[in-house]
Protein backbone atom coordinates (compact mmCIF):
# COMPACT_ATOMS: atom_id res chain seq x y z
CA UNK A 1 0.00 0.00 0.00
CA UNK A 2 1.28 3.49 -0.96
CA UNK A 3 1.59 5.76 2.06
CA UNK A 4 -1.21 8.20 1.00
CA UNK A 5 -3.59 5.32 -0.26
CA UNK A 6 -6.06 4.34 2.10
CA UNK A 7 -7.77 0.79 3.39
CA UNK A 8 -10.55 0.06 1.23
CA UNK A 9 -11.93 -2.88 3.72
CA UNK A 10 -13.72 -5.42 2.16
CA UNK A 11 -15.24 -3.43 -0.98
CA UNK A 12 -14.21 -5.14 -4.60
CA UNK A 13 -12.24 -3.21 -6.75
CA UNK A 14 -12.93 -4.33 -10.44
CA UNK A 15 -10.85 -3.69 -14.00
CA UNK A 16 -11.69 -4.88 -17.23
CA UNK A 17 -8.83 -6.84 -19.84
CA UNK A 18 -7.84 -5.33 -22.44
CA UNK A 19 -5.52 -3.76 -24.61
CA UNK A 20 -4.73 -1.10 -22.44
CA UNK A 21 -3.62 -3.31 -19.19
CA UNK A 22 -2.81 -6.85 -21.19
CA UNK A 23 1.10 -6.71 -19.75
CA UNK A 24 1.81 -8.12 -16.36
CA UNK A 25 3.66 -4.54 -15.57
CA UNK A 26 0.70 -2.29 -15.97
CA UNK A 27 -1.76 -5.26 -14.19
CA UNK A 28 0.83 -4.94 -11.15
CA UNK A 29 0.49 -1.52 -11.22
CA UNK A 30 -2.93 -1.88 -11.35
CA UNK A 31 -2.91 -4.08 -8.03
CA UNK A 32 -0.74 -2.16 -6.58
CA UNK A 33 -3.20 0.94 -7.17
CA UNK A 34 -6.23 -0.95 -4.83
CA UNK A 35 -7.69 -3.66 -7.64
CA UNK A 36 -8.57 -6.16 -6.40
CA UNK A 37 -10.23 -8.50 -9.48
CA UNK A 38 -10.95 -8.03 -13.02
CA UNK A 39 -13.58 -8.75 -15.47
CA UNK A 40 -13.05 -10.11 -19.18
CA UNK A 41 -15.82 -9.30 -21.59
CA UNK A 42 -16.32 -12.51 -23.24
CA UNK A 43 -19.05 -10.64 -26.13
CA UNK A 44 -16.00 -10.58 -28.87
CA UNK A 45 -13.45 -13.42 -27.62
CA UNK A 46 -13.25 -17.05 -25.68
CA UNK A 47 -11.35 -17.72 -22.39
CA UNK A 48 -9.17 -20.16 -24.36
CA UNK A 49 -7.96 -17.29 -26.86
CA UNK A 50 -6.72 -14.88 -23.63
CA UNK A 51 -3.77 -17.28 -22.41
CA UNK A 52 -0.92 -15.09 -22.40
CA UNK A 53 -3.24 -11.78 -20.79
CA UNK A 54 -4.69 -14.59 -18.16
CA UNK A 55 -0.98 -15.22 -17.79
CA UNK A 56 0.01 -11.35 -17.16
CA UNK A 57 -2.69 -11.37 -14.78
CA UNK A 58 -2.32 -14.06 -12.57
CA UNK A 59 1.27 -13.69 -12.45
CA UNK A 60 0.86 -9.98 -11.54
CA UNK A 61 -1.31 -10.52 -9.02
CA UNK A 62 0.90 -13.13 -7.17
CA UNK A 63 4.16 -10.34 -7.48
CA UNK A 64 1.25 -8.16 -5.82
CA UNK A 65 0.41 -10.43 -3.17
CA UNK A 66 -3.17 -10.34 -4.14
CA UNK A 67 -5.53 -13.74 -4.41
CA UNK A 68 -7.24 -11.82 -7.22
CA UNK A 69 -11.01 -12.06 -7.80
CA UNK A 70 -11.61 -13.20 -11.84
CA UNK A 71 -15.12 -12.62 -13.14
CA UNK A 72 -16.10 -13.66 -17.02
CA UNK A 73 -19.06 -11.57 -18.90
CA UNK A 74 -21.14 -13.42 -20.49
CA UNK A 75 -22.70 -13.29 -24.28
CA UNK A 76 -25.98 -14.35 -22.30
CA UNK A 77 -29.76 -12.99 -23.70
CA UNK A 78 -27.64 -9.98 -25.26
CA UNK A 79 -28.61 -8.45 -28.94
CA UNK A 80 -25.28 -7.65 -30.36
CA UNK A 81 -24.11 -6.74 -34.14
CA UNK A 82 -22.76 -9.31 -36.06
CA UNK A 83 -19.01 -9.49 -37.65
CA UNK A 84 -18.35 -6.38 -39.89
CA UNK A 85 -15.28 -6.37 -42.45
CA UNK A 86 -14.66 -3.23 -40.92
CA UNK A 87 -15.55 -0.03 -38.68
CA UNK A 88 -18.51 1.67 -40.80
CA UNK A 89 -19.11 4.90 -40.36
CA UNK A 90 -23.13 6.05 -40.33
CA UNK A 91 -23.99 9.32 -41.09
CA UNK A 92 -26.94 11.37 -39.42
CA UNK A 93 -29.94 11.43 -41.97
CA UNK A 94 -28.94 8.38 -44.05
CA UNK A 95 -30.65 5.41 -44.49
CA UNK A 96 -29.05 2.14 -43.46
CA UNK A 97 -29.99 -1.61 -43.65
CA UNK A 98 -29.88 -4.21 -41.10
CA UNK A 99 -30.00 -7.93 -42.06
CA UNK A 100 -29.14 -9.46 -45.39
CA UNK A 101 -27.25 -7.58 -47.81
CA UNK A 102 -26.28 -5.15 -44.86
CA UNK A 103 -25.50 -4.49 -40.45
CA UNK A 104 -25.38 -8.49 -39.69
CA UNK A 105 -28.04 -8.79 -36.62
CA UNK A 106 -29.86 -11.65 -35.04
CA UNK A 107 -32.88 -12.96 -36.85
CA UNK A 108 -34.71 -12.60 -33.83
CA UNK A 109 -34.31 -8.44 -34.31
CA UNK A 110 -35.37 -8.95 -37.79
CA UNK A 111 -38.66 -10.92 -37.27
CA UNK A 112 -40.23 -8.97 -34.55
CA UNK A 113 -38.93 -5.19 -35.65
CA UNK A 114 -42.11 -3.11 -36.03
CA UNK A 115 -41.67 0.68 -37.92
CA UNK A 116 -40.75 3.27 -36.15
CA UNK A 117 -38.67 1.79 -33.36
CA UNK A 118 -35.75 3.11 -31.85
CA UNK A 119 -32.88 0.68 -32.03
CA UNK A 120 -29.88 1.90 -29.78
CA UNK A 121 -26.50 1.00 -30.97
CA UNK A 122 -23.13 0.48 -29.06
CA UNK A 123 -24.62 1.44 -25.54
CA UNK A 124 -26.82 4.23 -26.82
CA UNK A 125 -23.96 6.13 -28.58
CA UNK A 126 -26.18 5.47 -32.29
CA UNK A 127 -29.40 5.80 -32.77
CA UNK A 128 -31.03 4.36 -35.17
CA UNK A 129 -35.30 4.37 -36.25
CA UNK A 130 -36.67 1.76 -38.47
CA UNK A 131 -38.97 3.07 -41.43
CA UNK A 132 -39.41 -0.03 -43.17
CA UNK A 133 -39.16 -4.11 -43.02
CA UNK A 134 -39.35 -6.54 -45.79
CA UNK A 135 -37.93 -9.83 -45.79
CA UNK A 136 -34.97 -10.33 -44.25
CA UNK A 137 -34.03 -6.46 -43.86
CA UNK A 138 -34.81 -3.69 -41.62
CA UNK A 139 -34.52 -0.31 -43.31
CA UNK A 140 -33.19 2.59 -40.71
CA UNK A 141 -32.65 6.29 -40.31
CA UNK A 142 -29.76 7.22 -38.55
CA UNK A 143 -30.76 9.90 -36.15
CA UNK A 144 -28.09 9.59 -34.24
CA UNK A 145 -23.92 8.54 -36.29
CA UNK A 146 -20.98 7.27 -35.28
CA UNK A 147 -18.44 4.48 -36.09
CA UNK A 148 -19.81 1.26 -35.79
CA UNK A 149 -17.64 -1.92 -34.89
CA UNK A 150 -18.45 -5.32 -34.90
CA UNK A 151 -20.09 -7.14 -31.87
CA UNK A 152 -21.67 -4.08 -29.96
CA UNK A 153 -24.58 -4.04 -28.34
CA UNK A 154 -28.15 -3.79 -29.56
CA UNK A 155 -30.98 -2.74 -27.31
CA UNK A 156 -34.47 -1.86 -28.37
CA UNK A 157 -36.42 0.37 -25.83
CA UNK A 158 -39.91 -1.29 -24.67
CA UNK A 159 -39.32 -4.26 -27.36
CA UNK A 160 -39.88 -7.40 -25.47
CA UNK A 161 -37.66 -9.83 -27.06
CA UNK A 162 -36.67 -13.46 -25.80
CA UNK A 163 -33.27 -14.61 -26.84
CA UNK A 164 -32.00 -17.56 -24.88
CA UNK A 165 -30.12 -17.36 -21.86
CA UNK A 166 -27.00 -18.70 -22.56
CA UNK A 167 -25.24 -18.78 -26.25
CA UNK A 168 -23.37 -21.84 -27.09
CA UNK A 169 -19.94 -19.81 -26.73
CA UNK A 170 -20.91 -19.05 -23.12
CA UNK A 171 -21.32 -22.71 -22.84
CA UNK A 172 -18.09 -23.30 -23.88
CA UNK A 173 -16.53 -20.80 -21.69
CA UNK A 174 -18.54 -22.13 -18.75
CA UNK A 175 -16.95 -25.55 -19.31
CA UNK A 176 -13.56 -24.02 -19.05
CA UNK A 177 -13.96 -21.44 -16.19
CA UNK A 178 -12.40 -23.92 -13.56
CA UNK A 179 -8.85 -24.29 -15.70
CA UNK A 180 -8.78 -20.49 -15.77
CA UNK A 181 -9.52 -19.71 -12.41
CA UNK A 182 -12.63 -17.86 -12.68
CA UNK A 183 -14.43 -17.04 -9.33
CA UNK A 184 -17.64 -15.37 -10.82
CA UNK A 185 -19.87 -15.44 -13.94
CA UNK A 186 -21.54 -12.17 -14.89
CA UNK A 187 -24.72 -12.72 -16.99
CA UNK A 188 -25.83 -10.03 -18.76
CA UNK A 189 -29.84 -8.55 -19.72
CA UNK A 190 -30.85 -10.95 -16.26
CA UNK A 191 -35.22 -10.95 -17.17
CA UNK A 192 -36.31 -13.88 -14.24
CA UNK A 193 -34.99 -15.89 -12.03
CA UNK A 194 -34.90 -18.55 -14.79
CA UNK A 195 -32.10 -17.19 -16.29
CA UNK A 196 -29.97 -17.34 -12.95
CA UNK A 197 -31.39 -21.02 -12.29
CA UNK A 198 -30.09 -22.14 -15.92
CA UNK A 199 -27.09 -20.76 -15.05
CA UNK A 200 -26.91 -22.61 -11.81
CA UNK A 201 -27.41 -26.05 -13.35
CA UNK A 202 -24.91 -25.31 -15.77
CA UNK A 203 -22.13 -24.66 -13.16
CA UNK A 204 -23.14 -27.32 -11.41
CA UNK A 205 -22.76 -29.48 -14.20
CA UNK A 206 -19.25 -28.60 -14.52
CA UNK A 207 -18.34 -28.81 -11.21
CA UNK A 208 -18.02 -25.08 -10.46
CA UNK A 209 -20.56 -24.48 -8.18
CA UNK A 210 -18.75 -22.88 -6.30
CA UNK A 211 -18.53 -19.86 -8.41
CA UNK A 212 -20.75 -16.90 -7.88
CA UNK A 213 -23.23 -15.45 -10.43
CA UNK A 214 -23.66 -11.45 -10.60
CA UNK A 215 -26.85 -10.77 -12.49
CA UNK A 216 -26.33 -7.89 -14.46
CA UNK A 217 -30.12 -5.65 -14.47
CA UNK A 218 -29.84 -4.08 -17.65
CA UNK A 219 -33.18 -3.37 -18.45
CA UNK A 220 -36.56 -2.17 -17.11
CA UNK A 221 -37.51 -5.89 -16.87
CA UNK A 222 -35.00 -7.25 -15.17
CA UNK A 223 -35.21 -4.03 -12.26
CA UNK A 224 -38.77 -4.74 -12.15
CA UNK A 225 -38.03 -8.85 -11.15
CA UNK A 226 -35.69 -7.77 -8.41
CA UNK A 227 -37.20 -9.14 -5.50
CA UNK A 228 -37.38 -12.71 -6.86
CA UNK A 229 -33.87 -12.70 -8.55
CA UNK A 230 -31.68 -11.88 -5.04
CA UNK A 231 -32.49 -15.69 -3.83
CA UNK A 232 -30.85 -16.84 -6.93
CA UNK A 233 -27.98 -14.34 -7.42
CA UNK A 234 -25.03 -14.05 -5.37
CA UNK A 235 -24.17 -10.21 -6.35
CA UNK A 236 -26.59 -7.46 -8.44
CA UNK A 237 -24.81 -5.44 -10.57
CA UNK A 238 -26.29 -2.17 -11.69
CA UNK A 239 -24.95 -2.10 -15.48
CA UNK A 240 -26.10 1.71 -16.43
CA UNK A 241 -24.67 1.35 -19.66
CA UNK A 242 -27.63 -0.74 -21.36
CA UNK A 243 -29.85 -0.16 -17.94
CA UNK A 244 -29.63 3.80 -19.52
CA UNK A 245 -30.71 2.95 -23.16
CA UNK A 246 -33.95 1.51 -21.66
CA UNK A 247 -35.44 4.55 -19.92
CA UNK A 248 -34.86 8.17 -20.41
CA UNK A 249 -31.77 9.30 -18.65
CA UNK A 250 -32.99 11.65 -16.00
CA UNK A 251 -34.55 8.10 -14.77
CA UNK A 252 -32.05 6.38 -13.85
CA UNK A 253 -30.29 7.97 -10.91
CA UNK A 254 -33.92 7.18 -9.21
CA UNK A 255 -33.62 3.26 -10.55
CA UNK A 256 -29.94 3.42 -9.17
CA UNK A 257 -30.79 4.58 -5.67
CA UNK A 258 -33.65 1.73 -5.74
CA UNK A 259 -32.17 -0.96 -6.80
CA UNK A 260 -29.46 -0.29 -3.83
CA UNK A 261 -32.25 0.21 -1.18
CA UNK A 262 -34.04 -2.93 -2.35
CA UNK A 263 -30.47 -4.83 -2.39
CA UNK A 264 -29.31 -3.07 1.23
CA UNK A 265 -32.73 -4.33 2.81
CA UNK A 266 -31.98 -7.58 1.92
CA UNK A 267 -28.40 -7.53 2.35
CA UNK A 268 -27.55 -8.53 -1.04
CA UNK A 269 -24.30 -6.87 -2.43
CA UNK A 270 -24.62 -4.97 -5.15
CA UNK A 271 -21.85 -3.64 -7.98
CA UNK A 272 -22.27 -0.46 -9.79
CA UNK A 273 -20.56 -0.15 -13.06
CA UNK A 274 -20.58 1.81 -16.56
CA UNK A 275 -18.74 5.20 -16.68
CA UNK A 276 -17.73 6.22 -13.69
CA UNK A 277 -14.57 7.58 -14.85
CA UNK A 278 -15.71 7.32 -18.41
CA UNK A 279 -14.24 10.73 -19.12
CA UNK A 280 -10.17 9.23 -18.08
CA UNK A 281 -10.58 7.35 -21.48
CA UNK A 282 -9.15 10.51 -22.85
CA UNK A 283 -8.21 12.53 -19.99
CA UNK A 284 -5.48 12.21 -16.99
CA UNK A 285 -8.66 13.66 -14.99
CA UNK A 286 -11.43 12.90 -14.09
CA UNK A 287 -14.49 15.31 -13.61
CA UNK A 288 -16.10 16.21 -10.83
CA UNK A 289 -19.26 14.96 -11.23
CA UNK A 290 -17.09 11.28 -12.13
CA UNK A 291 -15.98 11.49 -8.64
CA UNK A 292 -18.74 12.50 -6.81
CA UNK A 293 -20.57 9.89 -8.95
CA UNK A 294 -18.01 7.27 -7.08
CA UNK A 295 -18.04 8.64 -3.59
CA UNK A 296 -21.98 8.19 -3.71
CA UNK A 297 -22.43 4.97 -4.77
CA UNK A 298 -19.98 3.79 -1.90
CA UNK A 299 -22.03 5.95 0.48
CA UNK A 300 -25.23 4.20 -1.03
CA UNK A 301 -23.84 0.50 -0.13
CA UNK A 302 -21.84 -0.45 -3.25
CA UNK A 303 -19.76 -3.60 -2.10
CA UNK A 304 -18.08 -3.60 -5.50
CA UNK A 305 -16.85 -1.31 -8.29
CA UNK A 306 -15.60 -1.63 -11.70
CA UNK A 307 -13.90 0.30 -14.59
CA UNK A 308 -14.42 -1.23 -17.99
CA UNK A 309 -13.27 0.69 -21.02
CA UNK A 310 -11.20 3.21 -18.64
CA UNK A 311 -8.89 0.25 -18.27
CA UNK A 312 -9.26 -2.23 -21.08
CA UNK A 313 -8.87 0.73 -24.05
CA UNK A 314 -8.03 3.94 -22.36
CA UNK A 315 -4.69 6.18 -22.35
CA UNK A 316 -4.33 6.08 -18.45
CA UNK A 317 -5.59 2.59 -16.49
CA UNK A 318 -3.29 2.92 -13.75
CA UNK A 319 -4.11 6.72 -13.27
CA UNK A 320 -8.23 5.90 -13.74
CA UNK A 321 -7.75 2.68 -11.11
CA UNK A 322 -5.97 5.33 -8.59
CA UNK A 323 -8.85 7.86 -8.60
CA UNK A 324 -11.24 4.89 -8.44
CA UNK A 325 -9.77 3.54 -5.44
CA UNK A 326 -8.68 6.32 -3.85
CA UNK A 327 -12.47 8.21 -4.11
CA UNK A 328 -13.87 5.38 -2.94
CA UNK A 329 -11.55 4.79 -0.03
CA UNK A 330 -12.53 8.82 0.84
CA UNK A 331 -15.88 7.69 0.86
CA UNK A 332 -15.29 4.78 3.35
CA UNK A 333 -13.52 7.06 5.59
CA UNK A 334 -16.46 9.47 5.48
CA UNK A 335 -18.73 6.64 6.57
CA UNK A 336 -16.87 5.98 9.42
Amino acid sequence: MQMDQLPLGGLEIYGTLGPSCQTEETLLALFREGMTGVRLNLSHVNLDQCGIWLEHFHSAAKKAEVTPQFLIDLRGPELRVGELTQPLLLKEGENVILGEGGIPVPDLLLNDLPTDQDILLDDGQILLRSIGCSTGQVECLVKHGGILKSRKSIAVPGLNLKPPTLTDSDYHNLSLAADYGVTGVMLPFVRCKEDLQTLRIVLQQNNTANIRIFAKLENRAGVQMLPELLEYADHIVIARGDLGNDMPLWELPGVQKRIASLCRSYGKPFMVVTQLLHSMQLSAVPTRAEVLDIFNAVLDGASSLMLTGETAAGKYPVEAMRFLCRTAAQALQYLK
